[in-house]
């Protein structure tokens, strides 16, 4: 039937490629990664987004409206997205050691809690101000009630980076246009950010934070035998040798295994009612992606904590490999055309929680006596993710708050889906 389709509408091939090329990506990605020190300064995921948006920009991704093309497209885009995130979820918690927290820099543990604090504290604040501005419709075609969605969003990106913003943009049913919209402006405003950084701002943070972080004895220890960081967080070399491989394949299995749990979990709520029925087809079994996420994340972190699990090979990795995949996906569906009128107005919403929850953020460690070097870890860690954590590391020469830096970004990874959940609800988001 697929040869038959390919042979009768060669446009398909335009679909085949563009989805191969989804793939192809990614692996180039990574691949350069590993030989060259510009991307790992650059950092895979921005990579990525960059990769999506310049086929969105050239317009190879979009097809025309309703056009036999435009569906299969769309299905496969759809498809793959859903997949990439749910199975990356597993495979970047597994190898993380939540029990580094009680080896890391005593106010590691204030940093974090100020930093999600602010978010949220931010996030509230900035849809209570967006009520007031936003009109009732925007030009991606979403009403109002999208705007808690979208904060919701922003609260789980910046406690946890892009996989907690896709997972809940998955389960509240965001638009995909609305998606990739935030997600451009995210890119265009964290960026500037992260090599404003990169480039010596972590300097002004030291003049506004000039305290020490004093450490426990068997944590100074443990420093002195740890190796200056380069990239440590991503390292691809050796996932494709025969002694990585089958621990691969094993996390890649507990992965899709969690994946079958909350399906069948969301079965069981909607056979016994507590998940409301589809209008169109109420005998069809409904698959609820937030019941799916969270149950695929709770299994993840309570299986990070043995030792087998953690030490499987190269998990991070692979899931590294989906969230690039995604991450290409959604922005190729980006529409530069979209950019115009109020849509405007969700590039400033998103400039104004980044910038506010850094204030507040930096108010907080003011307050609690954090160093600016581990203000800027943990702000990279929660805006961005903990990849981009080490080469911020390199450029400040302050290893000490390596290890802090990237606890907080991985509890910022298993905390960021439950708090954007959390906003949504309070929000009536859901």
């Amino acid at each position: 039937m697929i040869c038959n389709l390919l042979i009768s509408n060669p446009r398909i091939w335009r679909v085949v490629l563009l989805l191969a090329l989804y793939i192809v990506i990614p692996i180039v990605i990574i691949t350069i990664f590993k030989h060259k020190r510009w991307m790992q300064r650059f950092g895979t995921v921005i990579a990525a987004y960059t990769a999506g948006l310049l086929m969105a920009v050239t317009g190879i991704t979009h097809f025309p409206a309703d056009s036999m093309e435009e569906m299969y497209f769309s299905s496969w885009q759809s498809s793959l997205m859903s997949f990439s995130v749910v199975v990356a979820i597993p495979l970047l918690l597994f190898n993380c050691d939540f029990r580094l927290w009680t080896r890391a820099l005593p106010k590691t543990i204030l940093a974090l809690l100020s930093g999600l604090v602010a978010v949220v504290l931010t996030v509230i604040i900035c849809y209570r101000l967006a009520l007031t501005s936003m009109p009732q419709t925007d030009t991606v075609g979403s009403d109002i009630s999208q705007l808690g969605k979208i904060c919701a969003m922003l609260t789980g990106m910046y406690t946890g980076g892009t996989l907690n913003f896709n997972a809940l943009g998955a389960s509240l049913g965001v638009n995909k246009s609305l998606m990739a919209m935030v997600l451009a402006f995210d890119m265009l405003i964290t960026v500037i950010l992260y090599f404003f950084l990169l480039g010596g701002g972590y300097r002004l943070f030291r003049k506004l934070l000039p305290f020490t972080d004093e450490t426990t004895p068997a944590f100074r220890h443990q420093l002195r035998q740890m190796p200056p960081p380069v990239t440590d967080v991503e390292n691809y070399h050796g996932m494709t040798s025969r002694d990585n491989l089958p621990g691969m394949l094993v996390g890649l299995l507990l992965s899709l295994s969690f994946l079958a749990v909350g399906c069948a979990l969301s079965y069981l709520l909607w056979r016994i009612g507590w998940i409301a029925p589809d209008p169109d087809e109420p005998d069809q079994p409904v698959l609820n992606e937030m019941v799916i996420i969270l149950t695929v994340t709770t299994l993840s972190v309570i299986a990070s904590f043995s030792d087998r699990i953690r030490n499987l090979p190269k998990t991070f990795e692979l899931g590294m490999l989906f969230i690039l995949l995604f991450s290409v996906i959604l922005a190729s569906l980006f529409d530069w055309r979209a950019v115009q009128g109020s849509t405007l107005l969700i590039g400033l919403l998103v400039l104004m929680v980044v910038v506010g929850a850094m204030l507040f953020h930096l108010l907080f460690c003011r307050l609690f006596r954090v160093s600016g070097d581990l203000y800027s870890v943990s702000l990279i860690a929660l805006l961005c993710s903990p990849p981009f954590v080490p080469p911020v590391i390199g450029a400040m020469g302050n290893k000490k708050v390596l290890v802090s830096g990237i606890v907080i970004g991985l509890i910022g990874y298993a905390v960021g889906t439950y708090l954007g959940v959390g906003v949504a609800l309070l929000l009536h988001a859901v």
